[in-house]
Parts: C-alpha cells; sequence; structure tokens
C-alpha cells in the first residue's frame, strides 16, 4: 500500500532512514538477540559421506579434494554430515511493494528487512555456519550460493546494500523461479527464513511458501509492515497508489479503516494456521519495531520449530 501522503524515494535509491549503514545496524540487533540460532554446522569427520560440491571463496580448505584437484583441476569439496545441514537460507521480497515508507517507519520496508537478513546472517556465519540468499520479485539482484566465513557475510551485506525495489510478483512463473532454488537446494535440518510484506502474491503463494517447511526444514516467514500499513492512520479523503502496477483507488479513510484492519487480520490468521500445520511459524514485524527484538523473535521460532 502506498498513499499520496507518503511517497517512497526512488531518485537515489532505497529510502534506508535510520537504518543505515545496514552492516552496523544488523550487527547491533545480531549482538543484542544472539542467544545460538542451532547448533553449529560440522562439516569434516563425520560419520556419513555426502558428496562433493564446487569450491565457495571462504570455505574451510581442509576438505578440499586433492584427487579431483589433480584429475580434473577442479576445486571441489568433501562434505560429510553428523546429522543435518546447517544452512540458513534467506529468502527477501525486493518487489516494488518493499520500497514504501509511511510517517512513522525507520526505513522502508527492504531496507528494514535487509537488517533483518543481514544480522540472521552475521549470527549464523559466527557459528561456523553457511548462509544462502534469494529473492522474491526482483529480476535484476543476484542470488548468492550457500557459504560460509567472514565473506559470506560481507557478499550478503554487499548484496543487500544494492537491492532495489522492482518489478512485481503477480504470476505463478515468477513465484516459482524464486523458489525452485530453495526446494532443490535445501537439504534436512536447513533453516529459511523469509522476509516478504506478503502483499500483492499469487493465489498459491501461502501453499507454496510453507511447501518451503517441508523435508525436515524450518520455516519463519516474517511479514514486513509499515506501520501506516498496520493501523492505517489516515482520515478523510485519500488516493491510494500501488507501487506494483498502476492501480490507483480513491477513497475515505475513516469508512473503509474497519473492512481494512478485518481483512489484514483474516489474512494474518490464515497465514499462521497454514504454516503452523506445518510446523512453521509467521511473525509479524513493523518497520518501527527494534531491529534487535525482531531478530530475538526469530531465533527463538526457529529453536522451537526444529524438527
Amino acid at each position: 500500500m502506498a498513499t499520496s501522503r507518503a511517497q517512497p524515494k526512488t531518485a537515489l535509491g532505497l529510502d534506508w532512514g535510520e537504518l543505515a549503514p545496514l552492516r552496523l545496524r544488523a550487527r547491533t540487533a545480531a549482538d543484542g538477540a544472539w542467544s545460538g540460532l542451532h547448533r553449529s554446522v560440522r562439516r569434516g569427520a563425520g560419520v556419513e559421506f555426502a558428496g562433493h560440491r564446487a569450491y565457495v571463496p571462504g570455505d574451510d580448505l581442509r576438505w578440499l579434494d586433492r584427487h579431483a584437484l589433480m584429475r580434473h583441476g577442479a576445486l571441489m569439496l568433501r562434505e560429510f554430515e553428523t546429522e543435518t545441514d546447517r544452512t540458513l537460507r534467506l529468502l527477501v521480497d525486493a518487489s516494488g511493494s518493499m520500497a514504501f515508507r509511511g510517517t512513522r517507519g525507520r526505513g522502508a520496508k527492504l531496507a528494514y528487512a535487509a537488517v533483518i537478513a543481514l544480522a540472521l546472517a552475521w549470527i549464523s556465519t559466527h557459528e561456523g555456519d553457511r548462509v544462502a540468499l534469494d529473492w522474491l520479485g526482483s529480476g535484476t539482484a543476484r542470488p548468492l550460493p550457500g557459504m560460509g566465513g567472514s565473506e559470506a557475510f560481507e557478499r550478503v551485506a554487499l548484496a543487500l546494500e544494492h537491492a532495489q525495489p522492482e518489478g512485481v510478483l503477480t504470476s505463478d512463473d515468477d513465484l516459482t523461479r524464486a523458489l525452485v532454488p530453495i526446494e532443490r537446494n535445501a537439504r534436512r535440518g536447513s533453516l529459511v527464513a523469509v522476509l516478504s510484506d506478503l502483499v500483492d502474491l499469487p493465489d498459491t503463494a501461502l501453499e507454496r511458501l510453507a511447501g518451503l517447511g517441508h523435508r525436515g526444514r524450518s520455516l519463519v516467514v516474517v511479514q514486513v509492515l509499515d506501520p501506516d500499513e498496520l493501523d492505517f492512520p489516515y482520515e478523510g479523503p485519500v488516493r491510494l497508489r500501488a507501487l506494483e502496477g498502476d492501480r490507483v483507488v480513491d477513497t475515505d479513510a475513516s469508512a473503509v479503516r474497519g473492512a481494512y484492519l478485518e481483512e489484514l487480520a483474516r489474512r494474518q490468521r490464515e497465514w499462521q494456521t497454514r504454516l503452523g500445520a506445518r510446523g512453521a511459524r509467521l511473525i509479524v514485524a513493523s518497520t518501527a519495531d527494534e531491529p534487535g527484538e525482531v531478530v530475538r523473535r526469530i531465533l527463538v521460532a526457529f529453536r522451537g520449530g526444529a524438527r
């Protein structure tokens, strides 16, 4: 939702507001919330050989397969698993609606989601685990494969800093392109964090996103909304302009507030019910909230939802 009273800044890119600089805000949020996201990945002298994968800068060189290097000239890592894969997979919505910033938010919704995502990445990499980054809606932002170490944090930070809210996410094809990498690559034990306003998604989005919690993966969906979207504080005649598409609605705010809030609550209950049936969680976050508190709620949800 956007209104003529609160237009997003677009000339110079994303409106970060008080959420900049990203790295500092993310580390502050992580420090204030970190009580252990999960047990660290234990690659190496495990019980079961899990196969090979391509080397990514920042990986532990102890597990480099020298035979593959000598035979094929390829940098490949041997992987072992003691129990499960402990990769954190971040799925961040960068569609046009995430540009919105109202009168009370700390920054645009995408900026807020970026702080939360990078704080989770900081915690995960400091526990020795891997982080991957995928996108909803953006056709230009590049996904990042699972990687570990300090370089993983820097790559995720750089990608989030340069992300721009653009495009729409209204078709099943758009949704499929975003979810297939996670559905294919996230193995048992992976943690999946989705950060989105859940606005203007395809009708199949709830079922598809809930499906990311299948096969032993833990899923938390964070609905990131501006305070103006949560309580609709406007009075009198307003013009509502969609940030995804060209829809414009002129209405009386006082007359429609009750119906708007009722529909918002209904949709949130539906997400909570459907996700809960899959062992996943929905967290509703306002961009006016302290980011560290939202990170803490996500950590608690992951610990409680581990299967």
